[in-house]
């Protein structure tokens, strides 16, 4: 038995060990990064303005809802929300609204977007999205880069919409998929007017001044510059619907909090 005393020792200490790991409490998660005074929902200075926002669902170009996005909310600094509310009034008084798509953008979303590219495998949205591109050219055509501008809290992608706002319906995962460039009437229903193309159109004739965007479609990508750059907001020209007003309360900072009401109440 004295030989066997050591052995029994060392697995009763194991054994109490396991124990003790078995019970204990899990860790608790890392708390959300911190969320600056500054960040507003938007619906807190302007209940007019219309919120698609397309990342909370799987009508984006990666298919499914984007990492961060916890409720379909529209979270900006306090300055380009009441820049909005200014350039909503205008509209208002023409018979339109503006209808916003994408707000500030969490890192965490920019990383999902990273490693939704570097998979050339997937490709179930192509046929909408980047029907002329080929995914391995995403990075390099400047479609999808490491760090966005939205995770700055002052950019915003949005179009007009036409009053009264008729519904939009909800997409439906699988269903028949229609080139963004395509007739109005043809693509996947918006109640927007027509821009010429959809939201996040990997495509050339995204760019605001397309020279084959003509007549009304050009009209309306005029009209929606003209009335942001009066509030101070300076368009991407790669894309009719992206916007950053100035000057940015966070020129060099990349959030990475959840876009949640929770993040900004109390704000």
């Amino acid at each position: 038995m004295t030989g066997l005393a050591p052995l029994l020792r060392t697995l009763s200490v194991a054994v109490a060990g396991l124990v003790a790991l078995v019970a204990a409490p899990p860790a608790p998660a890392a708390p959300e990064p911190g969320v600056p005074r500054e960040f507003v929902a938007l619906d807190s200075v302007d209940r007019t303005i219309l919120q698609e926002m397309r990342y909370t669902t799987a009508h984006n170009f990666t298919g499914v809802p984007v990492d961060g996005y916890r409720q379909p909310l529209c979270v900006l600094t306090r300055p380009a929300a009441e820049a909005l509310h200014r350039a909503q009034v205008r509209l208002l008084a023409r018979g339109h609204t503006l209808k916003v798509y994408d707000c500030y953008r969490p890192q965490r979303a920019v990383d999902h977007f990273v490693r939704w590219a570097e998979d050339l495998e997937d490709e179930r949205m192509k046929k909408e999205f980047y029907p002329l591109v080929d995914k391995s050219r995403l990075f390099e055509d400047g479609y999808i880069a490491e760090k966005s501008g939205h995770s700055r809290g002052s950019t915003v992608d949005l179009t007009i919409v036409r009053l009264p706002a008729p519904p939009t319906r909800a997409y439906r995962p699988g269903e028949r998929l229609v080139e963004c460039y395509a007739p109005k009437e043809e693509r996947f229903p918006d109640n927007s007017v027509d821009m010429g193309t959809g939201y996040d159109c990997f495509d050339t004739r995204s760019h605001t001044d397309d020279p084959r965007i003509t007549g009304v479609r050009r009209a309306n990508r005029h009209l929606l510059k003209g009335v942001l750059a009066e509030q101070g907001f300076v368009n991407l020209p790669e894309e009719w619907w992206h916007f950053t007003f100035g000057p940015e309360p966070f020129p060099d900072t990349f959030f990475d909090f959840p876009v949640a009401r929770r993040s900004v109440a109390g704000h």
